[in-house]
């Protein structure tokens, strides 16, 4: 049992939960929760991202025999995380194409309506980052996010996105310049 006193580190909780220590997972499941659910909303889950956490935490639990701790926890899990918000767009790209197709061979149907209605509430919500954010290429969107609102550091983001250290490093670049064009028009076009 895992006292609540007795701060455990994931090390320790890592090695309790791969000998089958169901409570020392729930103990990193506690720990990174927060993280993941930040990292699957900022990919782009949205309303889905605690069904994206949920699946990424039973996946981790699954192949953590496989983690053999050559990065951190968290990055490996966050990478587990951004792997499961790919499949929810590759899933919702698919569901979506039905749902127009619905759309259009009824275009008075409460799907049309309904498709139209949260485009539009979903427009008005989103703050001037978040928008210029979402129009970046995904692979910018990735880094930027895993850099500056995951604050990874670099290790922890080449792990996690799987890509080399100097694509990481270029594509933070390139990224960030052109996020900061896509704020400038917006500043821009609001006068």
């Amino acid at each position: 049992m895992i006292e609540p006193e007795v701060a455990l580190d994931d090390d320790e909780a890592v090695t309790r939960a791969q000998a089958g220590d169901l409570e020392a997972y729930g103990f990193l499941v506690a720990r990174y929760t927060a993280s993941a659910h930040r990292t699957a909303t900022l990919l782009g889950a949205g309303s889905d991202a605690d069904d994206v956490i949920q699946e990424a935490f039973v996946k981790g639990y699954r192949r953590l025999s496989r983690y053999r701790g050559e990065s951190s926890f968290r990055s490996w899990l966050l990478a587990i995380v951004a792997n499961e918000t790919r499949n929810l767009h590759r899933s919702r790209g698919r569901r979506d194409g039905l749902v127009l197709r619905a759309a259009t061979a009824n275009p008075h149907s409460e799907i049309a309506e309904d498709v139209a209605v949260g485009s539009v509430l979903a427009g008005e919500r989103r703050a001037a980052l978040v928008r210029a954010l979402r129009l970046l290429p995904v692979k910018d969107r990735e880094v930027i996010v895993c850099r500056y609102f995951l604050d990874l550091n670099e290790d922890e983001t080449v792990t996690m996105l799987g890509w080399p250290r100097g694509t990481v490093k270029s594509r933070t670049s390139r990224a960030l310049a052109k996020l900061r064009g896509l704020l400038a028009v917006e500043e821009v076009s609001r006068g």
